[in-house]
């Protein structure tokens, strides 16, 4: 299939932006990479009367450190961000995940920004923005506000994005001496998106955690911190003792929604799986 007819802009600046999304309200919508938006045009699924081209918006690009944060930039592509000797040596979470996202062709137009606004909970960038406790800025026609990761998504491709708005950075808190992470999800092929996914960003400390995020997706229809399995391992000894209190923990807390390709039953193995594997493996 093929898209409906549309007007197409190219933004001059985010001012411009803001013109437009106050002229057209929900009938607009942001394209940058395009790699998330185009299918659903050519399905149909959107049906915009505007698209705003904002590529040209060199404010809203690049990676760099202020202070204790990694700041990016809502039009810096994935690539980009698997290069990045910042994002290496500050937030290796996601240096990890960033290799699992898409396709290397997809990774070439895709951009962080534009993931995050589509919020597909079986993508790996939500996930990893939750378990990093990252911040987002979103901007409008009158000034800017700042939301958490762990507040934004609110559900099914639902996030606080309100009509004008447009998110324009994310905030990384810069990993310590004692950050460690890790990374599994369960594919058909390498690239597409998981049937069941985990990422963990933790603080360890004389073998004891002293912080821990494990963050699920593609379980739920956004990602999901176990905050309370988490809490079952902190300041404690792990062993097997240990990681099966916080496992029988964790089956109360996921509320699984399994799908065509991989049934409840099937994610929450997967996802008990994942958990003790790595915890075992960032302790160890």
């Amino acid at each position: 299939m093929k898209p409906g007819n549309f007007k197409f802009t190219k933004a001059l600046s985010i001012e411009h932006v803001f013109e437009l999304l106050d002229e057209y309200g929900d009938e607009a919508k942001i394209i940058a990479g395009g790699q998330s938006l185009m299918p659903t045009l050519n399905m149909r699924l959107s049906a915009p009367e505007l698209l705003i081209d904002i590529r040209a918006l060199d404010t809203l690009k690049g990676i760099k450190l202020d202070a204790d944060k990694i700041v990016v930039g809502a039009l810096t592509r994935h690539v980009e961000l698997q290069q990045s000797t910042l994002i290496a040596l500050h937030v290796p979470l996601l240096a990890t995940a960033i290799e699992h996202v898409a396709h290397a062709a997809i990774r070439n137009r895709g951009t962080i920004g534009g993931n995050i606004s589509l919020a597909d909970p079986a993508s790996e960038l939500p996930a990893c923005c939750v378990a990093l406790d990252a911040e987002f800025t979103i901007a409008n026609k009158t000034g800017q506000r700042l939301v958490r990761a762990r507040d934004f998504f609110k559900e099914l491709y639902e996030t606080d994005l309100q009509t004008g708005d447009m998110l324009v950075a994310v905030a990384f808190p810069v990993a310590t001496k004692n950050t460690v992470c890790g990374f599994r999800e369960f594919v058909r092929r390498r690239g597409d998106f998981a049937s069941t996914g985990l990422v963990i960003n933790a603080e360890l400390e004389k073998q004891r955690f002293i912080s821990l995020s494990p963050v699920f997706f593609a379980v739920s229809n956004t990602p999901v911190l176990a905050s309370n399995a988490a809490a079952q391992l902190l300041d404690k000894v792990i062993n097997e003792d240990a990681i099966n209190s916080a496992l029988e923990v964790l089956s109360d807390e996921l509320d699984i929604i399994g799908d065509i390709h991989t049934p409840s039953a099937m994610k929450l193995h997967l996802a008990k799986h994942y958990f003790k594997a790595l915890v075992t493996e960032l302790h160890d």
